[in-house]
């Protein structure tokens, strides 16, 4: 449960859009501090060996005092193990099921495209933007820090990351152009088969 997933590209392959070193530094350093501070808060307990979506589904459960590091760590452990997974080089297209399911939630692709940039140029300071899947229906959401929709008892689809580390060594402050940029990276395949988990 606590390692870091394996990428399905190296570091500099989502380039120009996320640039190798932010890769290997979010990936190896970020990622892996949220790994490290989980594995300590759940050492010795109960919870160490359940997986990271049964722990984020019941954090009221948790010990106390342990509740805030492994909400904090386990989010950001789970909300990058996706973040990884929704990008492939070049991209890929956007068809089938997921497709249909985007037209009917949102009126079209630029729509939702729209929609989905502008909450995450929107989110104050750190956080995500997410897709949602509920039944036949979509729905973009935000959460502040390393929350995740999980959290709340919802798989998300799709995610970007809109922490400044995810983008400040190439973007400094120009996030609207970072999450512009990310849309050529997405993998609508991996997207598309997350529906209906």
């Amino acid at each position: 449960m606590l390692t870091l997933p394996e990428l399905n590209y190296k570091y500099d392959e989502l380039e120009p859009y996320i640039d190798a070193q932010t890769m290997e530094i979010h990936y190896s350093k970020h990622h892996q501090t949220y790994i490290d501070k989980l594995g300590d808060a759940l050492k010795d307990s109960e919870w160490a060996e359940k997986s990271i979506e049964e722990i984020l589904q019941n954090l009221d459960a948790l010990p106390e005092d342990i509740r805030t590091a492994v909400h904090n760590n386990g989010g950001g452990h789970y909300n990058h193990s996706l973040f990884w997974s929704y990008m492939t080089p070049g991209g890929s297209p956007l068809e089938g099921k997921l497709s249909d399911m985007i037209n009917a939630s949102f009126g079209s692709f630029e729509d939702f495209k729209m929609a989905f940039s502008a909450s995450a140029v929107g989110r104050f300071g750190s956080g995500w933007v997410w897709l949602t899947q509920t039944g036949e229906k979509l729905e973009i959401l935000s959460s502040p820090n390393q929350d995740s929709p999980i959290m709340d008892g919802t798989a998300p689809i799709l995610g970007l990351d809109v922490w400044e580390h995810a983008y400040y060594l190439k973007y400094q402050n120009r996030r609207p152009e970072y999450v512009e940029n990310w849309w050529n990276v997405v993998d609508w395949r991996t997207v598309n088969s997350n529906l209906g988990h």
